[in-house]
């Protein structure tokens, strides 16, 4: 490759917070590294995203332990991606829940997805060696399903294609709170490369129609209070339409992959090149809004080499 991409070279560990965002609902966030969620029911608690290796969900474990010592019973996971789901032996928990499409992209691309994203992003596969292999839910769902820990009732619903296929979100009725994975971002660039365009927007709006007091988004700080929720919310649908439109353009006109990349650049620079991945989701968001405006439903699998091809092709 003519030059590394840019997660390759940031080795630089950020700071932890852990917010509660609701009566025993907190947000585990790392300055733009993913976020974990953790909702602690009467006799146990629900973690939702188990990070990208057992050594890191146990710095998850380390600040629940910090508020309870309540067992936990439950993982949920939002989608697929391998930072996302790989540290999930780490909780030890009884039930593993993701929704039936987000499986089937596990059978599908999960150890592509595994491959491509280590190569990409080595800082967050910190002890990689400690992963057992692929994460495999023990209990999946369409639509939606409620779970109860104790009196405390969480709903697992999936609202739309928008980061991925299989998508969810957690929702808590008794604080209506939130817990997006990452539909919603706030100061972090959106991961698009295997999302919907198309969909995105309608997802996001909801999400909006919940009117919820805060959110745990899958990136950056957690959002507390309607006005912090309708700015996430706002910020997100943003970029995806900085992204979206003129990569759009590009494909309607016949250019190229590089056009697009140069045209969207031009668009989202000035607004979002200080937000956490951005240099590390520019070129993987402008490769799947080119591919979708030239009618590609499904996104490519991304592996090693093709991560590799398309770099080089935007380098050129």
């Amino acid at each position: 490759m003519a030059k590394a991409f840019a997660s390759q070279g940031d080795m630089t560990e950020k700071e932890i917070s852990f917010t509660e965002v609701g009566n025993g609902l907190w947000a585990f966030t790392a300055e733009g590294d993913p976020n974990s969620g953790v909702i602690i029911g009467d006799e146990s608690v629900m973690i939702v995203e188990a990070q990208a290796t057992p050594r890191l969900a146990g710095k998850v474990i380390e600040k629940v332990r910090e508020v309870t010592d309540k067992p936990i019973s439950h993982v949920v996971l939002t989608h697929y991606h391998a930072v996302r789901v790989l540290g999930a032996s780490a909780f030890n928990a009884d039930q593993i829940i993701m929704s039936d499409a987000a499986r089937a992209m596990v059978v599908e691309r999960g150890q592509e997805d595994w491959d491509s994203e280590f190569g990409r992003f080595p800082r967050l596969f910190q002890g990689h060696e400690s992963i057992p292999g692929l994460t495999w839910p023990t209990q999946t769902f369409s639509g939606r399903m409620s779970v109860y820990l104790g009196n405390r009732r969480v709903d697992l619903m999936q609202m739309g294609r928008a980061h991925t296929a299989g998508d969810i979100v957690i929702h808590v009725p008794d604080e209506n709170v939130m817990f997006t994975g990452d539909i919603v971002e706030y100061h972090s660039a959106c991961y698009c490369g295997d999302g919907h365009f198309g969909d995105w927007g309608k997802t996001l709006d909801n999400i909006a129609a919940f009117d919820v007091d805060a959110i745990a988004p899958g990136r950056g700080g957690a959002l507390v209070g309607r006005e912090q929720v309708n700015a996430g919310i706002d910020s997100t649908r943003d970029f995806l339409e900085s992204t979206w439109r003129p990569a759009a353009r590009v494909a309607a006109r016949g250019g190229s992959l590089k056009q697009a990349w140069d045209a969207v650049r031009e668009a989202c620079d000035a607004k979002f090149s200080d937000y956490a991945i951005y240099e590390h989701c520019l070129p993987f968001n402008v490769a799947r809004a080119y591919d979708e405006a030239r009618g590609i439903d499904t996104p490519r699998i991304w592996t090693a080499q093709r991560d590799q091809d398309m770099w080089e092709a935007l380098q050129d």
